[in-house]
């Protein structure tokens, strides 16, 4: 009995979502991170970055760091990278007279596109064991489990 209670709670933990979640993070943002060097020859943030900006601009500081799932200050330092690499510009934020927005160059679309490619590449590699189906059914349950802790 005491060797099932010494088990029991390592079990517990290592079949929590939480847990999992956080163990196939680590797994794949090795590989995630050398991805986006190899593919665009950017940083991981600094490639989230440029592929939120993409995929959701133009977006404020704030909201591109709430979109990129990174802090304030490093979505900024990637932001300001990516402007002086001429891959994004700030304008006015018309609606705030100190804020700026954050969208793609010419030069940075072209880089967006091949960012793209590279994530639906490492998708691909990440889920490549799940079917099509599975794969739309995993979608449908992140997207709700995403919503349903957002409002709680």
């Amino acid at each position: 009995m005491g060797s099932r209670l010494a088990t029991a709670p390592r079990s517990v933990l290592g079949r929590s979502l939480t847990y999992r979640l956080h163990q196939l993070h680590k797994i794949t943002d090795l590989e995630s991170q050398q991805s986006y060097v190899d593919a665009v020859g950017l940083s991981l943030s600094d490639g989230r970055c440029l592929a939120t900006i993409g995929s959701f601009g133009p977006l404020s500081v704030n909201e591109l760091a709430a979109q990129s799932n990174l802090n304030k200050s490093q979505a900024s330092r990637a932001a300001q990278f990516l402007v002086e690499r001429g891959l994004v510009e700030k304008v006015g934020h018309p609606e705030d007279g100190r804020g700026v927005l954050l969208s793609l160059t010419a030069a940075g679309r072209r880089l967006w596109l091949r960012t793209i490619r590279m994530v639906e590449e490492r998708n691909a590699q990440i889920f490549g064991c799940l079917s099509a189906r599975e794969q739309a059914v995993l979608s449908d349950m992140f997207d709700r489990l995403i919503e349903h802790n957002r409002r709680a």
